[in-house]
């Protein structure tokens, strides 16, 4: 799987304090399946809660949710395109700490489509679907929205 690797990276470049304390912020796969049909090809498809942990966290939420939908945009546009992913595609729980500080829980609804290709020799090729690239994505231009 490459998107928690990928989600991690956005908010670390995204948060500074990050960078001296990488431990605050952890990365786990909750309720993960495997989607597969029974079909003659391997393909398949990873669907999984990545859920973030980011403890302690004293710098300003609408950052770190920021970066996390320009991620989502690029990378699992469904849950801002489709209004059926929208109520439960991007959940958050925080407890706070004290005036500074909170524990943020974010939890993120993803999917990773798997295209396996069986090779004239009988070797496998295995390929992650790149999502960014999918049609569907959303390209961030850097500017804030605006109305």
């Amino acid at each position: 799987m490459n998107k928690p690797a990928s989600l991690r990276a956005a908010i670390e470049g995204a948060i500074p304090a990050l960078a001296e304390n990488p431990e605050r912020l952890t990365v786990f796969i909750d309720r993960g399946s495997i989607a597969a049909t029974g079909a003659k090809g391997l393909s398949f498809e990873y669907r999984y809660v990545c859920h973030l942990l980011l403890l302690e966290f004293a710098g300003d939420s609408d950052e770190l949710f920021l970066t996390i939908l320009e991620w989502v945009r690029a990378n699992q546009p469904d849950l801002l395109l489709n209004p059926d992913e929208r109520p439960h595609g991007i959940t958050y729980e925080t407890d706070i700490l004290d005036n500074e500080m909170t524990d943020v829980s974010i939890k993120l609804q993803l999917t990773e489509s798997v295209v396996v290709k069986v090779n004239d020799d009988g070797s496998r090729t295995i390929e992650h679907v790149d999502d960014s690239k999918h049609p569907d994505a959303i390209t961030w231009t850097g500017q804030p929205w605006t109305n």
